[in-house]
């Protein structure tokens, strides 16, 4: 029986970044996770790019990896955000704002190669994979696990178990943990472009009659596509040649970054809203898409789950340095008020955009386009609104702030002794 104080369900980018930050905090760690080591795609790591608030940039920095992903990462200085066919805009700009840029885009595959050089030499962390969680039952003072690592069965003893394997999570749904959802009969259609005339640093938010469509500034000039279609219509857009695929795209967005040309592979994935009901159980944490699976639109999904990882961590290294149970009441119901209202809050802003901008009826398009014309002239709405978006406001827990938990080596990834074990 291997006794850890934290095991992790799922070692994708959100519950990679969670055993990232608390390397050296001394806290045991393990992560069951079904890929294997080296494998050449990680259903997480793939060819997607992600769109990081400034406060993530933050907890990237206080994790240790931000260095690792900063070449790849294109700064977003300039938000611009319109109404296609109609009169309504806004805009965002870093130096309003007072800081170096409102987000960054980064691959997700860079994420991804960050966390696996990070946790390489963290010795307090076991990485079980390909492993699969096979059976468990919860004790009063621990969780017992099964698990099958690699054709063998491992007993693992926890304190806190904590679920971040996506928003079709496995563990919340052998748990019975209820939820509620809303499929938005939309897919998001992901490719990359390169425009004749790059604006560089400005990333686009252009809403049309079947949802936002966003072109996001990537390294080397390219642009990241994510374009909202009826389900209806994505078998035929993704069927469509190179040119065809422009063209159709061309007459969505507009000319303002000139000609499109050189389109990347395009993959879709179907919009959803997903809502655990319950965040915590007895020795049990949601964290990521486990706890919330949201619209696209603003880009909000990632950065939300990245904020349950600060949090969390930031109570677990409490508890440890206090001598309180990592699973004990404190942690859990100090997570439940920490990101409650938080999740809630960003689930609502995004399910309202996503719908408020494909309603067709003419006072509601008048309303959101006088809406957004008045949050262009008011420069205290548009500072709330960044805000909201950079993951800045209110209380935020130490890696927000870009404090690591940890002054050991390991928390700021200058240890180039030991190595993670990978069972």
């Amino acid at each position: 029986m291997l006794d850890y104080d934290v095991v992790i369900v799922g070692g994708g980018l959100v519950g990679g970044s969670l055993a990232c930050a608390l390397r050296g905090t001394g806290l045991s760690v393990a992560v069951v996770e079904a890929v294997a080591a080296g494998a050449p795609s990680h259903p997480s790591y793939d060819e997607r790019v992600i769109a990081l608030s400034l406060g993530s940039r933050r907890i990237f920095g206080g994790i240790g990896i931000w260095e690792q992903i900063a070449p790849d990462a294109e700064p977003i200085r300039h938000v611009h955000v319109s109404d296609r066919g109609h009169f309504g805009f806004a805009h965002l700009a870093a130096d309003e704002e007072g800081v170096e840029a409102l987000g960054y885009v980064a691959p997700a595959r860079a994420i991804g190669q960050a966390l696996e050089a990070g946790l390489g030499p963290a010795p307090d962390v076991d990485l079980l994979r390909p492993a699969r969680l096979i059976g468990l039952s919860l004790k009063p003072a621990h969780w017992h696990l099964e698990v099958a690592v690699d054709g063998s069965s491992r007993l693992l003893r926890a304190r806190l178990l904590v679920a971040a394997d996506g928003g079709d999570s496995a563990l919340r749904r052998r748990l019975g943990l209820p939820v509620r959802q809303r499929d938005y009969g939309y897919d998001a259609i992901i490719s990359t472009v390169t425009p004749q005339r790059a604006q560089a640093q400005t990333a686009f938010e252009r809403f049309t009659d079947s949802g936002p469509l966003a072109m996001l500034p990537m390294t080397g000039g390219r642009f990241s596509v994510v374009w909202t279609a009826r389900r209806e219509e994505t078998a035929g857009i993704l069927a469509l040649d190179d040119d065809a695929f422009v063209h159709r795209l061309q007459q969505r967005f507009g000319d303002r970054l000139g000609h499109l040309q050189r389109p990347g592979r395009r993959v879709a994935y179907p919009l959803r809203l997903m809502l655990a009901k319950e965040l915590t159980r007895p020795r049990l944490v949601l964290i990521g898409n486990a706890a919330h699976t949201l619209h696209p639109v603003a880009g909000q999904g990632f950065n939300l789950g990245l904020r349950d990882v600060a949090e969390l961590a930031d109570l677990l290294v409490d508890a440890e340095h206090t001598g309180q149970d990592p699973g004990g009441s404190a942690v859990l119901s100090g997570y439940r008020k920490r990101r409650g209202g938080d999740q809630a809050a960003v689930a609502m802003l995004t399910d309202t955009l996503a719908r408020l901008f494909v309603n067709p009826w003419t006072p509601v398009r008048l309303g959101r386009n006088l809406g957004m014309l008045g949050l262009d002239l008011l420069p205290p709405a548009r500072h709330l609104l960044a805000q909201r978006f950079m993951g800045t406001g209110g209380r935020l827990p130490r890696l927000a702030r870009g404090i690591g938990l940890s002054h050991s080596p390991l928390a700021t990834g200058d240890c180039d002794e030991g190595h993670a074990r990978i069972l």
